[in-house]
């Protein structure tokens, strides 16, 4: 079962919609729906509007659309975004030069077709569990704004939860990643150490970075990390493994999967029959 993200790309594949008509409804979507989320620290209009534009210029030639064309996007502001200022969440980023080019998986999302609208409220450097950023105001849950979304990447998990964008990118090093995908009820990746390149973010403690996706399905899901997997030398922790596609395996479900169980100090004091 396909997700929002895919079911955009197909609509533009088949000629139902445009790429500039979804970019057009998706900014429309954030402008009204934002205020009350604080999800963006930054929307890269401009650029989005050229990306799509060449979406759809390729199917106009009747060029093959790579898998994610015309997808939304948005991206935790600690990645680097070409002509943006990397803020990272501090206010002492903010008169940095702007970045020379893009972080490797907004490479390889644009590569994929995806359209990149923004950049996204966190943790000042990473460092929290809530998106109350002193900064640039705290990230509110969709399911109720009174309530944290969660972080450090609370604004990536809250931009999808919210239904602004069907793909985020965040990190995770401490649980920024799940923290948030659990409380705002979307899904987020944490991959294995080393699966994605790190190369252009913003580092935080260099042997735990992770970064990777969230979305609203595990379709959604999986279809980002296969288009953000591949081998990159400029990361050194990034394995030298090429791409696994995942996608393709959902439809296996939990067939052949086995689950460890702790004992020990876990049973004894974590489970059911803690004392």
């Amino acid at each position: 079962m396909s997700g929002p993200a895919q079911d955009i790309a197909r609509q533009i594949r088949a000629g139902e919609r445009s790429a500039m008509a979804v970019l057009d409804a998706t900014l429309a979507r954030v402008r009204e729906r934002d205020p009350r989320y604080n999800c963006f620290t930054a929307l890269t209009e401009t650029r989005a509007r050229q990306e799509a534009a060449a979406i759809d210029a390729r199917r106009a030639r009747g060029e093959p659309l790579p898998p994610l064309a015309g997808v939304p996007y948005a991206v935790k502001n600690l990645f680097d975004i070409a002509d943006e200022i990397t803020l990272a969440g501090g206010r002492v980023n903010a008169s940095n030069p702007a970045a020379r080019r893009d972080a490797r998986l907004v490479q390889r999302m644009r590569e994929a077709g995806a359209v990149l609208v923004g950049a996204l409220n966190m943790d000042e450097h990473a460092y929290g569990f809530t998106t109350e950023n002193s900064h640039y105001g705290a990230c509110r849950n969709p399911h109720d704004i009174s309530r944290i979304a969660g972080g450090s990447s609370g604004g990536s998990a809250a931009a999808v939860a919210g239904g602004l964008v069907p793909l985020t990118l965040g990190s995770d090093t401490n649980g920024s990643i799940r923290v948030p995908a659990s409380l705002c009820g979307v899904f987020g990746l944490k991959p294995t150490f080393g699966r994605l390149s790190r190369a252009g973010s913003f580092p935080f403690v260099g042997s735990l970075d992770h970064l990777g996706p969230f979305a609203a399905s595990a379709s959604d899901l999986a279809a980002a990390y296969d288009a953000l997997q591949g081998e990159d030398a400029d990361d050194v922790a990034c394995a030298p493994r090429a791409a696994d596609p995942v996608l393709p395996t959902l439809v296996d479900g939990a067939r052949g999967l086995r689950v460890a169980v702790l004992g020990g100090h876990f049973s004894e004091w974590a489970g059911p029959q803690a004392r």
